[in-house]
C-alpha cells in the first residue's frame, strides 16, 4: 500500500507547492504588486513600502523636484577601485570604467521609489490567471495594461514583462539626441515625440487594439536640413504574424510613404547607425532571433532616481562629455535585478551574437544592455537612467545612452533639460491621432 500512496502524496505536495509559488496572493504578501521581493536585504537595499506617493500638486510637463536632494554620495567607484566592487557591477560598467579613466560611478543611498496607479497593480494581478506566451514566444495572449508574468518562469517571460510594462497611457515631449564621435564632436537632433501606449489604456478594447501595443509620431525640429520630417510607427504585439508598421513624411516629397520593415538589426538612422532598431527602449520587437536564458537575480549598482540628470536648465554640454556622460550628474544605487542572456539561434544572422540584459525588479525596466560580437567581445553597453514621474506615477527613463567600445563613439537620447518642459503625461490621444491622415494634417501645420 505504501508503494502506491507515497508517490501519489509526493506528486500532490509538489503540485500544491508549485501552485502556491504562482499564487496571485503573493503580490500582496512576500512580493510587491509587480512581483518584486518586498523585503530588503538587511543591509543597503530597503523593503518596498509603496514607492513615491502620487503628487497632486505637481503639474505634468514641469521638471521634477528631487525628493532625495539631501542625499550625498556614499562612495565612488572608478578605475582604481572597481575590482573591489565587481560582484555588483555589470561587465559593461566594468569595461566603461577601465576604458575611460575619467569615468566614475557615484553610489547613493537606495530608495525603492517605483510606484504605479492602482489599476495597473490590479491589471498585473489579473494577468497572472490569464496570460500565456504565444507559439515560439512571439507574443503574449490574455494580458493587458502591464507586465503579464509577475512571477516569471523563464527568460522570455521576463523579457515580455519589460516589453509590455506600464509606461503611462500617453506622453508628449521635445528632446534632443546627441551623437558623440571618437574625437568628442557632437551632432545634435531635436525632435518632438507623441506616444500613445494604447495597450495600457483600459478604455481601449482588445479588439480595437488589433495586435497593437503603442503608437508613436515623431517630428524632427532641428537641424533645419531635416526639419519637418515625420515618422509614424504602429508597434505590434506579435511581430511574426504582423510586423510593425511605419511611415515617413519627407517635406521635399510632400507625401507619406511606407518604410521597409524596421526590425531586428536594421541600422537605426536616428543614431547615425550606432545602434540597431531593436535596441530602442533597450530591446523591442520580436524575440524570435534569440534563445533567452534566465540566469537569475543579482544585487547590482544601477542608475536610479536620476532627478539631477533631468534637472531644468542643464545644457547638452553640461550632460555630455567628449567620451561619456558627466559622472557628477549620474546617480547609482543598489537594487536587485533579473539577469537574462540572449544567444543568437543557429541559422539566423544578427549584428550581435549574444546579448545580456539586466531588469530592475521593481519596474521590469531594462536598466543595462550588453551586446557582444561573434568572438564574444563586449561591443556595446547601454544604460537607462530611471526616475519616477510621480504625478502619474510611473517609473520611466529620463534618458538612455549607448557606448560603442570598438570605435569610441556614444549616443544619448532624451535630453530635454533646455526645452523648458519635460514629459507631459496629461495629454490625451486616441487611435485616430496616429493615422497617416493625421500625419498629413501635422505636416501642413
Amino acid at each position: 500500500m505504501l508503494k502506491i500512496v507515497l508517490p501519489f502524496l509526493f506528486v500532490s505536495f509538489a503540485c500544491a507547492a508549485q501552485a502556491d509559488e504562482q499564487s496571485p496572493n503573493r503580490l500582496s504578501g512576500d512580493l510587491t504588486p509587480v512581483g518584486a521581493e518586498r523585503m530588503g536585504n538587511g543591509k543597503d537595499i530597503p523593503s518596498w513600502t509603496g514607492g513615491l506617493t502620487k503628487s497632486k500638486s505637481h503639474k505634468s510637463g514641469e521638471f521634477h523636484s528631487n525628493p532625495y536632494f539631501r542625499d550625498q554620495p556614499l562612495f565612488s567607484i572608478n578605475k582604481d577601485n572597481f575590482e573591489q566592487h565587481k560582484a555588483r557591477l555589470s561587465l559593461g560598467s566594468q569595461k566603461l570604467l577601465q576604458q575611460f579613466p575619467s569615468m566614475e560611478m557615484l553610489i547613493y543611498k537606495t530608495h525603492r521609489s517605483a510606484s504605479y496607479p492602482d489599476y495597473v497593480y490590479e491589471g498585473i494581478k489579473k494577468n497572472m490567471g490569464t496570460a500565456s506566451l504565444m507559439k515560439f514566444g512571439a507574443g503574449v495572449e490574455g494580458a493587458r495594461i502591464s507586465s503579464p508574468f509577475p512571477i516569471p518562469k523563464d527568460g522570455l517571460e521576463v523579457l515580455w514583462n519589460h516589453t509590455l510594462r506600464y509606461r503611462g497611457e500617453a506622453v508628449s515631449f521635445e528632446a534632443s539626441t546627441v551623437s558623440v564621435n571618437e574625437a568628442g564632436s557632437r551632432a545634435v537632433t531635436l525632435r518632438d515625440y507623441q506616444y500613445y501606449f494604447a495597450y495600457s489604456d483600459p478604455e481601449v478594447s482588445t479588439s480595437d487594439l488589433n495586435n497593437k501595443i503603442f503608437f508613436l509620431k515623431r517630428k524632427t525640429l532641428a537641424p533645419s536640413s531635416q526639419a519637418g520630417g515625420i515618422t509614424l510607427v504602429h508597434e505590434t504585439l506579435d511581430q511574426v504574424r504582423s510586423p510593425r508598421k511605419s511611415w515617413i513624411y519627407v517635406p521635399g516629397q510632400r507625401r507619406v510613404r511606407r518604410t521597409p520593415d524596421l526590425n531586428h538589426d536594421t541600422p537605426d538612422i536616428a543614431t547615425n547607425s550606432l545602434r540597431t532598431i531593436d535596441q530602442v527602449d533597450m530591446f523591442n520587437g520580436a524575440p524570435t532571433y534569440y534563445d533567452w536564458n534566465l540566469i537569475g537575480k543579482q544585487e547590482m549598482y544601477i542608475p536610479y532616481n536620476s532627478y539631477a540628470l533631468n534637472a531644468e536648465g542643464l545644457t547638452i554640454e553640461d550632460i555630455t562629455g567628449p567620451a561619456h556622460l558627466n559622472p557628477k550628474l549620474l546617480r547609482y544605487e543598489a537594487h536587485r535585478v533579473w539577469v537574462v542572456e540572449a544567444t543568437l539561434r543557429v541559422g539566423l544572422q544578427h549584428r550581435y551574437a549574444k546579448r545580456r540584459y539586466y531588469f530592475d525588479e521593481d519596474s521590469w525596466s531594462i536598466v543595462y544592455a550588453e551586446e557582444y560580437d561573434e568572438e564574444g567581445n563586449l561591443w556595446q553597453f547601454t544604460e537607462a537612467h530611471l526616475m519616477n514621474y510621480y504625478e502619474v506615477p510611473v517609473l520611466f527613463t529620463s534618458l538612455e545612452n549607448t557606448y560603442d567600445f570598438k570605435d569610441g563613439r556614444y549616443f544619448v537620447e532624451g535630453i530635454d533639460n533646455d526645452r523648458g518642459a519635460t514629459y507631459n503625461y496629461s495629454v490625451e490621444y486616441s487611435l485616430r491621432d496616429f493615422t497617416t491622415s493625421a500625419v498629413r494634417r501635422e505636416a501642413r501645420r
